[in-house]
């Protein structure tokens, strides 16, 4: 009977966006960010209503921004966000089911973090809470046998983490967790208009650069046009237009994506020679949002003389392996409560 009434959820909770699975399906995917009425401490909008009012609220509304660096760091506004996320799910109006949820947490984790994703969970109304760390999340959406005894080789990068794992009978062999990621590459980008172009842009628009002309090296065999950024000048206040190439992003983030590629480096100087011998037959999987930056890949393998694959849907493999974790929870022991 508990089982019968029991709802089952995977949450990818994100720096950038969350995203949730109920049977086999996405049915939610939002950006991580609340609005609150600061004069009556409510929320009053989530996801990507909340997003469409950042950087553009009045002194009584507050955006917030729950998760940093790919853990909490609001616990209260966390809470809120997971809320009002299960409130877009379609759930029966004659009961209320337990809920039993799946969420993914970065492999660099405290355990004070572990507890504050948990407690921000079971606060939502979860009666059971699963945690399962990001790049074992990633391997399995990728329809990888993580518990075969073979080396595979994950590098997921999020909003605020990127994680590099090799995994090996369902555990983690050797990691490394930067918390240098899409975040990162937005106030790279910010304080590139800035310095070179005294112009002042908002998160959003550097966001938008970066998926529009966003790019890991200085040439590309298929470029994409310049883009329009609009700002204020910061000599003389007044709003103003330029366009940016490609080849200005990949100058802006170019600290930040080799500090990644030394954090590969380092994973696979520490990998055992067996699973180091299988990293070279299978190649590297790049999962994540990051993963769609243009280039990475192909800087990747120059650097590691290895191939790289990004993953069909880099940004739902983290969610589907949860929710293929969250079906399977006998098969997967590795799973943390």
């Amino acid at each position: 009977m508990f089982e019968f009434f029991t709802q089952e959820i995977a949450i990818d909770l994100g720096t950038a966006n969350t995203l949730v699975m109920h049977n086999d399906k996405v049915v939610i995917d939002e950006p991580s960010i609340v609005a609150k009425d600061i004069r009556t401490d409510k929320v009053v909008a989530v996801g990507r209503e909340a997003e469409q009012m950042h950087g553009k609220t009045h002194k009584g509304i507050e955006t917030i921004r729950p998760l940093k660096d790919g853990v909490i760091a609001d616990f209260t506004a966390a809470e809120y966000m997971i809320r009002g996320l299960l409130k877009m799910l379609n759930t029966s109006r004659f009961f209320s089911p337990s809920l039993r949820m799946v969420i993914c947490i970065p492999s660099g984790i405290t355990e004070v973090e572990k507890r504050a994703v948990k407690d921000s969970a079971e606060h939502a109304g979860a009666k059971e809470v699963y945690l399962i760390h990001e790049p074992m999340a990633a391997a399995i959406g990728l329809g990888i046998e993580v518990k075969d005894p073979y080396g595979n080789m994950i590098i997921d990068i999020g909003g605020g983490t990127t994680e590099i794992a090799v995994i090996s009978l369902g555990g983690i062999v050797r990691d490394n967790s930067i918390r240098i990621a899409g975040d990162k590459f937005t106030n790279d980008i910010k304080d590139y208009m800035k310095r070179q172009h005294n112009i002042d842009i908002g998160d959003r628009t550097a966001e938008r650069i970066k998926i529009e002309v966003g790019s890991a090296i200085p040439e590309l065999d298929d470029p994409p046009e310049d883009c329009a950024v609009r700002g204020v000048d910061t000599m003389t206040g007044i709003p103003k237009e330029i366009m940016i190439s490609y080849n200005e992003i990949a100058h802006a983030i170019d600290k930040s994506i080799t500090d990644i590629v030394q954090g590969v480096l380092k994973v696979l100087e520490e990998t055992p020679p067996e699973l180091a011998a299988d990293i070279y037959k299978t190649g590297i999987y790049l999962t994540g949002g990051g993963a769609l930056l243009r280039g990475l890949d192909k800087r990747i393998s120059n650097k590691t003389q290895l191939m790289v694959h990004v993953a069909e849907d880099p940004l739902k493999a983290v969610v589907r392996g949860t929710g293929v974790a969250l079906k399977n929870l006998k098969n997967y022991p590795f799973l943390m409560r």
